[in-house]
């Protein structure tokens, strides 16, 4: 984030609320700083969810809010941004146990998805899903396959393509797991690279990293098949 942190780059909304997730900057100081930045009406509605969002991800969310082009790619799950309430709930209740806070955080999913698909105009959205997540009856067959129907009518939406990287496509060049490259036509909005653990997350904006992730995706797009002539 150093063209931010230098001031090279108009500070907006979303990156204004980043870079104070990031800091660790107290909520009064945020909403001032974001009182001063342009576009202020469009201030970041998932902080409403503060207590189900760790700091790291808050940092994600606000760059996915103001994307023009999202590519993701994950062998195991369907990508947030693409799945069903249903789906969600049971990825949740594999880790956690209150259903409070299981629900929460399957509203904070599902708000994420309409405010990005109900966007004027919306991102594109390029994802490559390895057949293993379609193929885990995550919450059981039924669940699983309105998951996987959900994905082919989204697939048909103008600016959203979905490929399957299928089991039988062989050895593939992402083996070191998911990963999101965000990219912004604004050229003074950081382009980045996304990387998720369990207990944080690497963002990434270097020409030399998103150059590589960048070839990761398109050799995995080529060598995935449209959703839409795969068959389970």
């Amino acid at each position: 984030m150093n063209r931010l942190e230098s001031g090279q780059v108009e500070i907006k909304v979303p990156i204004v609320i980043a870079l104070c997730t990031l800091y660790g900057t107290g909520k009064d100081e945020t909403d001032e700083l974001i009182a001063l930045a342009p576009g202020t009406k469009d201030r970041g509605w998932w902080q409403a969810y503060d207590d189900v969002v760790p700091g790291w991800f808050r940092l994600y969310v606000s760059l996915e809010a103001a994307a023009d082009r999202i590519c993701t790619f994950d062998e195991s799950v369907v990508p947030g941004e693409l799945q069903t309430g249903d789906y969600a709930r049971a990825l949740y209740a594999a880790d956690l146990s209150d259903r409070e806070t299981i629900d929460r955080h399957v509203r904070l999913r599902l708000e994420r998805q309409a405010k990005l698909f109900d966007r004027t105009p919306p991102p594109q959205m390029i994802a490559v899903l390895g057949e293993g997540a379609l193929r885990r009856t995550v919450g059981g067959g039924a669940v699983l396959e309105a998951q996987i129907a959900h994905l082919r009518e989204l697939d048909r939406r103008e600016g959203v393509e979905i490929r399957v990287l299928t089991f039988e496509s062989g050895a593939h060049p992402a083996t070191t797991g998911a990963f999101r490259v965000l990219d912004f036509t604004d050229p003074d909005d950081p382009n980045v690279a996304y990387l998720e653990t369990q207990v944080g997350a690497w963002y990434l904006e270097q020409p030399a990293e998103l150059t590589e992730y960048r070839r990761l995706f398109d050799a995995l797009c080529q060598q995935a098949v449209p959703i839409g002539k795969y068959e389970p």
